[in-house]
């Protein structure tokens, strides 16, 4: 593990890896964790970056121009250590830039920033994917982050819940066993707006919205602070966790796994967005600790 970056505001703490440019704690003003406990049981991961897939793809590959290049589930940013290029108190930003190892699995030249800063009771995270080639390039991108369930507030791990801002489609996706987007639609599990969270609903894998028509969800118990999660910039959204562990992840993504079968080009796969030669793409986040 690399030595974690801190910021701090008056209302939160965060603590951020330069590997992977991943968000390992975020705590309350008394210290609270709000985050996973990273249970080595269930999982290690606390909020990993996805870049430049977001899922598993057909046979570990993706295809460019009708050549094959291995790419891991959920690509490999989460895997690579960033530059630092700013630290303040309660800002910092990293940067991820193209590299003869990235090539040999995304032939494209690309930077991509991560930055996290506080404010108040709020944690904003923007990322930034930039075209530092000649031709357009595809890609998909996802935040990942695993908070504490339940939270430090003294309620039950059952008195939790999401909250939607808007009515959602009645379907979800499914995933299949290997990662892939299933052709069969599930039911959607919501008593009205509310996802009522247990371990049953997660035994085929996640819960994927695709489409989500929020943009905002909160997580926590009725009684107690929650956490308001804002994702104006992502068109879908992924619920997950492994059954028994203590943590749920509320994950928007610009992207999605490859459906089951899929062979084509990755610019032709659902879920992918392409930026033009010397654009940025910007993806932001947010989560807001509300008494």
């Amino acid at each position: 593990m690399r030595e974690m970056i801190d910021i701090r505001s008056e209302g939160l703490s965060a603590s951020i890896n330069p590997f992977g440019a991943e968000l390992s704690h975020l705590r309350d003003s008394e210290g609270r964790e709000l985050m996973t406990d990273a249970d080595p049981a269930f999982w290690t991961g606390r909020a990993p970056i996805l870049f430049p897939v977001v899922g598993a793809t057909q046979g570990g590959v993706i295809r460019v121009d009708g050549r094959e290049y291995p790419m891991q589930r959920h690509g490999f940013a989460r895997h690579s250590l960033f530059d630092v290029v700013l630290a303040e108190p309660s800002r910092v930003v990293f940067a991820l830039e193209d590299s003869d190892e990235t090539r040999g699995a995304y032939p494209f030249a690309f930077r991509l920033e991560v930055a996290f800063a506080l404010d108040g009771a709020t944690l904003a995270v923007e990322a930034r994917v930039a075209n530092r080639g000649d031709a357009p390039m595809p890609a998909q991108f996802g935040f990942h982050p695993a908070f504490a369930w339940p939270l430090p507030y003294g309620e039950d791990r059952a008195a939790h819940r999401i909250t939607f801002e808007r009515d959602e489609p009645d379907e979800l996706l499914g995933i299949s066993s290997d990662g892939l987007i299933e052709p069969a639609r599930r039911p959607l599990p919501l008593d009205g707006r509310e996802l009522l969270l247990r371990d049953a609903l997660f035994e085929r894998d996640a819960l994927v919205w695709d489409p989500v028509a929020s943009q905002a969800v909160t997580y926590g118990a009725a009684q107690g602070p929650v956490l308001d999660i804002r994702f104006p910039d992502t068109p879908r959204l992924g619920v997950w966790t492994k059954p028994g562990a203590r943590l749920i992840c509320v994950e928007p993504w610009h992207g999605l796994a490859d459906p089951a079968g899929f062979a084509g080009e990755f610019r032709d796969k659902p879920g992918v967005f392409e930026v033009a030669p010397g654009e940025t793409k910007r993806i932001g986040m947010s989560v807001a600790l509300v008494d």
